[in-house]
């Protein structure tokens, strides 16, 4: 197993760890809904899907909740 030759100093060390901050998520308001949403993001309100501020889909039903809702049926 590989060993160190010689100890890191912690100014070292911590250098190279400078750049592993987490950053937060880019959040914005929608100037249309004036709701929060992700940046360069879809986002559902009141059952219709935006994007970009404008309705991409009118009546958006996720496909993740409609097979959940058929499953269901089927029982």
């Amino acid at each position: 197993m590989a060993h160190p030759k010689r100890r890191t100093s912690s100014a070292k060390r911590n250098k190279r760890r400078a750049h592993d901050k987490l950053t937060p998520k880019a959040v914005s308001i929608c100037t249309t809904t004036g709701e929060l949403h992700l940046r360069h993001k879809a986002y559902v309100v009141d059952g219709d899907l935006y994007l970009h501020g404008k309705v991409a889909i009118k009546d958006y039903a996720p496909v993740a909740a409609a097979a959940a809702a058929s499953d269901n049926d089927e029982e």
